[in-house]
């Protein structure tokens, strides 16, 4: 038998990629209830095939005993595109089809940098325009509390 390829979803952050990996379904049954690879082989291993300008590199094996689980690559380069594959196999079956790539650009930290500087940037700015209709309201130019005399209307 070979194991199908697992699912593989992938987020991004200034210098990681968070890969979630959701394992392959199996086809045996047991009275009647689908049975999942975890049931059959109770851990199974997965390797990280990571893409990049500067070529392919694969990460050491990992062992899983989860059917759904995530884990972090990290020390990238921010702003860079990274494409991702996972291969998963037992002990016993060494036989295996990765998983589609799947690319993503790793979030700049600049990005991060002017994101809560405009944010900051808004509240001082909008503090200051409050401020200033405060001001002419005290004065008297915006509703004002009395009303002119008839004749200087």
């Amino acid at each position: 038998a070979i194991l199908g390829p697992p699912e593989v979803s992938i987020t991004s952050c200034p210098n990681c990629l968070n890969v979630t990996i959701k394992l392959p379904a199996s086809h045996f049954r047991d009275k009647g209830k689908l049975l999942s690879l975890i049931d059959i082989y109770e851990e199974l291993d997965y390797d990280i095939t990571l893409k990049s300008h500067d070529g392919e590199h694969k990460r050491s094996r990992q062992r899983t005993t989860e059917e759904l689980f995530s884990t972090v690559i990290e020390e990238l380069y921010p702003s860079r595109n990274y494409c991702v594959s996972v291969g998963v196999s037992a002990s016993l079956n060494k036989n295996s089809v990765p998983s589609p790539w799947k690319c993503v650009t790793t979030d700049s930290e600049a990005q991060q940098v002017y994101h809560e500087a405009a944010v900051a940037g808004a509240v001082c700015v909008s503090l200051i325009i409050a401020a200033v209709l405060k001001c002419v309201h005290a004065a008297g130019f915006i509703l004002p509390k009395f009303s002119l005399p008839q004749t200087l209307v």
